[in-house]
């Protein structure tokens, strides 16, 4: 900040007449004593001979008295200067200083920070918590996708029992209906069989009778001569047709009663596995069923966390959107104060420097007069 922005016209005016800047004279001391007077004075009759195109040397032509009464007036004409300046400049700084105490306390809210680390912090532990919520919703959606895969296999492995039972039961279907085919041709043989048997019976008494005919005949004939028995040898033959006939019959008997258990045997093993298959079946079903519904809580329980997952990742966007934006007025608030920061560093470098050189060209006015005799 520039000392002539605005606080004071004769200050201004005694940088044009001088040649020398205006703020010089800003870090003097407000009240001088006649050592700081010379030095000043000193100071400014150089600051008005530099002004003025003067040189040192220019000083010395003429002669010493001539030269020192002119290096008085210009002091004496300088330490009023001086004085109107110090003035001027006491003016200045008690303007500079009400504007810093304005500006400090308008600026006291925006620069005072701390009340906004309190802020932060809590933003700092909801967003914590959030990343914390955000990773057990993750972890319990992963968990539900692993059930609901753990389901989906165990839906493909009931799938495949099922389908093997069914499998199973369309087998033993066929076998019953191969256990049926061989009943009915038991059963045709069964008839043949008896028929068989009534034909030979049949046989067995048209030829006993043919044979009784063939005895009363033979006894007509040969009543004079003795001969062989015929009642015993037709008895004979007759017991052992009868017993042949018995035989068949019974081999009959027992190949069809060996033939009906084995047959009945294999219907009751295939009832029970048809039964057992059904059993089965109900029970499949049963478990499906049931892993269908645990398997469409789980995906409702899946939507849901996803659907709690999206609003809170939208809430916090927009907290963090908000943050954000905090952030930027913060640093945007820290740029300038920085900037101004910089520009009043600059501004002292600029005011220590000027000082620094009139502090030299002052002592080197002292010591030409200190060296006058």
């Amino acid at each position: 900040m520039s000392t002539c922005g605005g606080y004071g016209t004769s200050v201004c005016s005694f940088m044009g007449s001088t040649g020398g800047p205006c703020s010089i004279l800003a870090n003097a001391p407000t009240t001088l004593s006649p050592a700081d007077f010379n030095i000043y004075g000193a100071g400014a009759a150089a600051g008005g001979a530099s002004g003025y195109g003067f040189a040192i040397e220019g000083l010395f032509s003429g002669g010493e008295k001539e030269t020192m009464q002119n290096l008085n007036d210009r002091l004496a004409s300088y330490l009023d200067k001086v004085r109107e300046l110090e003035q001027a400049n006491s003016e200045l700084e008690a303007k500079i200083r009400e504007w810093y105490e304005k500006h400090r306390n308008a600026c006291k809210p925006d620069r005072d920070y701390s009340k906004y680390y309190h802020i932060i912090d809590e933003l700092k532990n909801k967003i914590m918590c959030a990343t914390i919520e955000n990773a057990r919703i993750v972890l319990q959606i992963d968990n539900a996708r692993l059930a609901a895969d753990d389901f989906k296999l165990k839906y493909e492995n009931e799938l495949c029992l099922r389908q093997g039972v069914e499998a199973d039961i369309i087998g033993l279907r066929k076998v019953l209906d191969e256990l049926n085919l061989t009943k009915c041709d038991l059963e045709s043989q069964i008839a043949s069989l008896t028929e068989e048997i009534a034909c030979l019976k049949k046989n067995h008494e048209e030829e006993m009778k043919s044979y009784q005919g063939a005895t009363g005949q033979l006894s007509v004939e040969l009543k004079a001569a003795p001969g062989i028995d015929l009642t015993k040898v037709l008895n004979d033959m007759r017991s052992d047709y009868e017993d042949i006939s018995e035989r068949y019959r019974r081999e009959a008997e027992a190949q069809f009663i060996e033939a009906s258990k084995a047959l009945k045997e294999e219907i009751l093993h295939g009832a029970e596995k048809v039964e057992c298959s059904k059993n089965e079946i109900t029970d499949l079903k049963r478990t499906l069923q049931g892993l269908e519904i645990e398997l469409q809580a789980a995906l409702a329980t899946k939507k849901s966390l996803e659907a709690s997952l999206a609003e809170t990742e939208g809430n916090y966007c927009v907290q963090l959107s908000k943050i954000q934006d905090k952030i930027l007025i913060l640093e945007q608030q820290l740029c300038e104060v920085r900037g101004d920061m910089e520009r009043q560093s600059l501004e002292y470098e600029q005011l220590l420097d000027i000082k620094t050189r009139l502090e030299r060209e002052i002592e080197t006015y002292r010591s030409l007069l200190e060296g006058e005799p």
